[in-house]
């Protein structure tokens, strides 16, 4: 009795335990299951915002959206199924079988229910004649889509970069959706800006994922243009002056706004975007005169003359020089009996600095700058805009390097030499500025004032300019400096006199040209005999604002191995100023 007693008790336990799980489940959590159910039952669709254009500053388009359709295959096809759609796309379009199939099968699983995208762009008019026939099959849905494409090409390369597929590196939720973002330039400085904002749509489905009702609409943020202040028509102009040349340009008003920037070779941003083959990117990877690298904010090189304004600026300001101050050149200036020349062989005799800006006398400046010491120089240079990022609107800018004596000890634990104060002091040496930085340290020679270099226009803020203490303090030196650089262009001795004098526009300029120090060894070692000595041709300068008593505009050109700077980079800058004065950028 006692047994039949045991074995009840457990029979009622158990069950008992079974009725209160069975109560919790469809009672108690019933709200939970509930909301579980409606979670499996409403489905967040995502609507991809179209990305925003890139304008010029008359509204010209720079980047724009090629409109087309994508093709997309349904999920959890067997093969055979599989093939026979595959068959259908390929009979209409140049398309790879063997892709679309790999493609699918990477992205397709038990748990999607979505359709393949297997071919994210066909343009409109290749799609047109074959959308009727694709959409009555039900394993293949068309969808609209866009493809970024670049009209100018090559010409606008450095300044707009380009898109491509997100990788993961960043996160964005944005891009991580419609897999593209803004790789370089002023596409990936605004990306943000210009991807706009996710839309959606909750929907209602079945478990067989058929659609039932919309429950909720959120409309995407999208078609954010983007207006910059670049002339195409102007940099289309420059991009041609610089055929069969290699080097860099820069437009700019004084007030920062930049109407063209150039680095010659470009390549085509096009490629990118759906993807660029191993030997396209090898031809642009190995190209000698570097077509990727952006020179007006990326190429370092030394400025050579260019730097006299600045340098003497500092014998100003540490109180070595004034402007009737006299050097007597040699042109054979030695310090523990290693020369120093002047490029003049004979010498420019009794020079003062008006003399040194004008006809570019070295040992003037060997001279006063071993009074005014590389720390100083160094500090006065850094405040005027050189050895430091301008603040321009692209990723990634350059500093360049202005080196005085804690540098080389940081950098290469070794003790800075008199010898290494004079190169300096003729910008050769350990110095390296940037295309952007001259310009910007040129109009601040031209106005007293840095600017901060732009291509979007704010309306309600378009650029920042700040006015120099060092200028303020030194307005004798900021004269001397002006006059001197007018005559470079305009006294018949100066070194821009022949090569400007075809320019419409009256200009202030100075010439430099830059020994090339090294050459790295790998593409020496790729290099012919002929190009060697090609690639050891000193890098052609001339700086220059305009006009003379109203500065408007800076123009900036720097040719790679040009040799002289006012015969190789003079012609360029005088067509420029002519074409801005004839389009009403300049007037006098």
């Amino acid at each position: 009795m006692t047994r039949y007693k045991i074995v009840l008790t457990v029979f009622f336990i158990v069950w008992l335990v079974l009725l209160v799980r069975v109560f919790q489940i469809s009672v108690g959590h019933g709200k939970y299951y509930e909301t579980l159910a409606n979670k499996n039952m409403v489905k967040k669709e995502w609507i991809l915002p179209i990305r925003g254009e890139i304008l010029d500053r008359n509204e010209e388009p720079l980047a724009i959206n090629k409109i087309g359709f994508s093709i997309n295959i349904a999920p959890h096809l067997d093969d055979k199924r599989l093939q026979k759609v595959i068959e259908k796309i390929t009979s209409r379009f140049a398309l790879e079988a063997k892709k679309i199939a790999k493609r699918y099968k990477q992205k397709n699983s038990y748990y999607n229910h979505d359709f393949i995208e297997v071919k994210s762009f066909i343009s409109y008019d290749a799609m047109l004649p074959h959308i009727s026939v694709l959409e009555r099959e039900e394993n293949i849905k068309i969808n609209p889509s866009t493809l970024r494409y670049y009209p100018h090409g090559d010409a606008t390369a450095h300044i707009l970069g380009y898109v491509g597929k997100y990788g993961g590196k960043v996160d964005d939720e944005v891009a991580k959706i419609t897999q593209i973002i803004g790789k370089n330039g002023l596409e990936k400085q605004y990306n943000d800006y210009l991807q706009g904002e996710l839309g959606y749509k909750l929907i209602k489905v079945t478990a067989s994922n058929e659609q039932i009702e919309t429950l909720e609409y959120q409309k995407p943020v999208e078609n954010r243009s983007l207006q910059i202040t670049v002339d195409s028509r102007l940099q289309e102009y420059i991009h041609e002056l610089f055929k069969d040349k290699a080097g860099a340009a820069v437009v700019m008003k004084t007030n920062g706004e930049l109407l063209a920037s150039v680095s010659y070779p470009s390549y085509d941003p096009n490629m990118f975007v759906t993807g660029i083959s191993q030997k396209q990117w090898d031809e642009i990877r190995f190209d000698f005169d570097h077509p990727f690298t952006n020179k007006f904010i990326n190429g370092m090189y030394p400025p050579g003359s260019v730097i006299k304004m600045g340098v003497g600026l500092a014998m100003f300001d540490a109180g070595d020089i004034n402007e009737h101050t006299t050097t007597y050149c040699t042109s054979n200036f030695k310090i523990n009996d290693y020369p120093f020349r002047c490029w003049k062989e004979e010498g420019h005799g009794k020079t003062d600095f008006n003399k040194a800006i004008r006809e570019s006398c070295d040992d003037y400046f060997y001279k006063n700058s071993i009074k005014t010491g590389i720390n100083k120089i160094a500090q006065v240079l850094r405040s005027v805009g050189l050895g430091e990022k301008t603040g321009v609107d692209l990723p990634n800018e350059s500093y360049g390097t202005i080196p005085d004596i804690p540098w080389k000890h940081r950098r290469y634990n070794q003790r800075w030499y008199m010898g290494d104060t004079v190169n300096s002091s003729i910008g050769q040496g350990y110095m390296l500025v940037t295309p952007l930085q001259i310009a910007k340290h040129t109009a601040f020679l031209a106005t007293d004032a840095l600017p901060k270099p732009s291509y979007v226009i704010n309306k309600e803020n378009n650029t920042t300019v700040v006015q120099s203490e060092m200028a303020e303090r030194n307005p004798r030196a900021m004269e001397a400096i002006r006059k001197a650089m007018r005559e470079v262009a305009a006294h018949h001795k100066g070194t821009a006199y022949w090569y400007t004098r075809r320019s419409k526009v009256d200009i202030a300029a100075k010439t430099g040209t830059a020994q090339v120090v090294s050459i790295p060894q790998d593409e020496k070692e790729r290099m012919k005999e002929s190009e060697l000595e090609y690639y050891h041709r000193s890098h052609a300068w001339l700086t220059s604002y305009g006009p003379y008593d109203d500065p408007q505009v800076v123009v900036t050109v720097m040719v790679e191995h040009g040799g002289h700077g006012g015969q190789a980079a003079g012609p360029m800058v005088s067509k420029i100023y002519n074409w801005l004065l004839k389009q009403g950028y300049i007037t006098q």
